[in-house]
């Protein structure tokens, strides 16, 4: 594939300049003259047909345009200098960037960091929490590990495992639950996916009333809600064992339902990198991957 020339010094005006959101700052920084910097930025938005800015009387705004091409401008010249940095010394190292819904990064991934660390010490790995709505392109991500169908568009999807939801909540709040029916008289914590608790109680052959109360999009501010006594919450116990095992949190009920799994995702037209696969390997030896594990 021949890859098209990039005009560097005038991606790197852009990248300094959004940043600082001056011309006169990001000419600071690259010890260049102002009109230099807003040189090369005109440039690059001619080249693009789009502006990246917007000129104010006080500094700059970024344009929509401008604000998706920031974050990957700036993980792209980070990798390079500590790459360069890492051969200069004799210990490159190799960036990994890789977001993950709460619960899987607290209930599987943080325990088994130092493991990969071990294995591979010269990947450095940034790990982000999402809930599970994020831009792989617009962040920088090298992979995702989301909770779904798999479903994800311009994206490869590995099905990693199943996270069956169950009712979580309080000692003192299990004392009152004698049979799942017990349930329509509690406050139940809902998802941003609106069908959980729905799919809960048709499993329980119970009808679903008209759900009210908070919504979370974060799943382990739901769990922590239920903590504190604020409801019931449904929620992946296998990812939550530590707090069932100290009690924090109580199965009333040995029900679950599937609605989804975790999955290890990546944009399709992103080239693995050594890291990359290196992370895809690891993980594929601590769950077993495709052809290797039943649905």
């Amino acid at each position: 594939m021949v890859r098209p020339h990039l005009p560097l010094n005038a991606l790197r005006a852009f990248e300094a300049s959004a940043r600082h959101l001056s011309f006169t700052r990001a000419a600071i920084e690259l010890c260049v003259t102002q009109a230099a910097v807003s040189h090369q930025v005109k440039a690059l938005e001619t080249r693009l047909g789009v502006q990246l800015f917007r000129r104010l009387p006080r500094g700059l705004a970024l344009t929509d345009e401008g604000a998706a091409l920031l974050p990957v401008l700036a993980e792209s010249f980070d990798r390079m200098a500590e790459l360069v940095e890492g051969i200069a010394s004799g210990e490159a190292t190799q960036l990994l960037s890789v977001a993950a819904v709460g619960t899987f990064a607290t209930g599987w991934l943080l325990p088994r960091l130092p493991a990969f660390r071990a294995a591979h010490p010269r990947i450095d790995l940034r790990l982000f929490t999402n809930n599970n709505r994020v831009d792989l392109a617009g962040e920088g991500l090298d992979f995702a590990i989301r909770f779904g169908d798999g479903a994800w568009h311009a994206t490869e999807a590995v099905p990693l495992m199943q996270a069956p939801l169950t009712p979580l909540c309080t000692p003192a709040m299990a004392r009152e639950l004698g049979e799942p029916r017990d349930l329509l008289g509690m406050p139940l914590l809902r998802s941003y996916r609106a069908d959980e608790w729905a799919r809960w109680l048709e499993a329980a052959e119970i009808a679903a009333p008209t759900l009210k109360g908070p919504v979370f999009d974060s799943s382990l501010a739901m769990v922590e809600a239920a903590m504190q006594g604020a409801g019931v919450a449904l929620a992946p116990a296998s990812m939550l064992g530590r707090l069932v095992d100290d009690g924090a949190l109580v199965r009333p009920f040995a029900l679950e339902v599937a609605t989804g799994r975790y999955w290890l995702t990546w944009l399709k037209s992103r080239t693995p990198t050594l890291a990359m696969t290196a992370f895809r390997d690891w993980i594929s030896e601590q769950i077993p991957l495709p052809g290797r594990e039943g649905n």
